[in-house]
């Protein structure tokens, strides 16, 4: 049995202008998400991590890099825990976009997993290229006495696998709302016998004294069936 810890990246300069940013390599953190990312590693202290794995998109490298120093480290870089990508609405922040954006992830909560992110992928083709990232992590851990890893991801990508993928998510109330910069959701199981929710975490993990309730993030806000 695997517990994974899955932890959205500190706030991007994208975050704070509301741009549809899921590309790669994306932007980097602003001087909040690094000042997020070293109050999560006092956060985490109760955790022994026997792993650490990142996307491809560099704002998650930043965030896990002062775990990594003081862990001493080696973040894993993982195919396909990179953020839904926004299709014809990328690097876009206007209302059209972000409603379409948001509605295609609410789409993918609520079951309509035909639906197609426009110029984009399906709520199918994200799941597949999620579950098999989470696939290889718990593979490289097998072997360790003590499987408890964390993965650096992504707001919409980690709502929308948690709420399909792991038993009592779509009962909780959060599943289609707010996960934060440096929000933490706790599951555990394997995927073969499935996973089970054992917290979340929607703010940020430091405290709530690293919001910032001014920027419109939209991967971040409450998507509505």
């Amino acid at each position: 049995m695997t517990r994974l810890l899955l932890l959205r990246h500190g706030q991007t300069h994208s975050n704070v202008s509301g741009a549809l940013d899921t590309g790669e390599p994306g932007h980097d953190l602003t001087d909040l998400g690094r000042a997020q990312a070293v109050a999560a590693v006092r956060a985490l202290e109760q955790h022994d991590l026997t792993g650490l794995h990142v996307s491809r998109l560099v704002r998650t490298h930043q965030t896990a890099h002062p775990l990594a120093t003081a862990r001493a480290l080696d973040p894993s870089i993982v195919h396909g825990l990179e953020e839904i990508r926004a299709g014809e609405f990328e690097m876009r922040n206007d209302h059209d976009a972000v409603v379409g954006y948001l509605g295609s992830v609410a789409a993918w909560i609520t079951g309509d997993l035909d639906h197609r992110m426009p110029g984009g992928e399906t709520g199918h083709e994200f799941l597949q290229r999620y579950d098999a990232g989470i696939e290889q992590i718990v593979r490289d851990a097998w072997d360790r006495p003590t499987r408890t890893v964390l993965l650096v991801s992504h707001g919409a990508a980690i709502r929308t696998w948690v709420s399909r993928r792991v038993e009592g998510a779509e009962d909780h109330p959060e599943a289609q709302e707010r996960l934060e910069n440096t929000g933490l959701i706790t599951v555990e199981g394997d995927p073969a016998s499935g996973w089970k929710l054992l917290d979340w975490h929607s703010a940020p993990i430091g405290g709530r004294f690293l919001e910032d309730e001014e920027a419109p993030d939209p991967t971040a806000v409450p998507v509505e069936d």
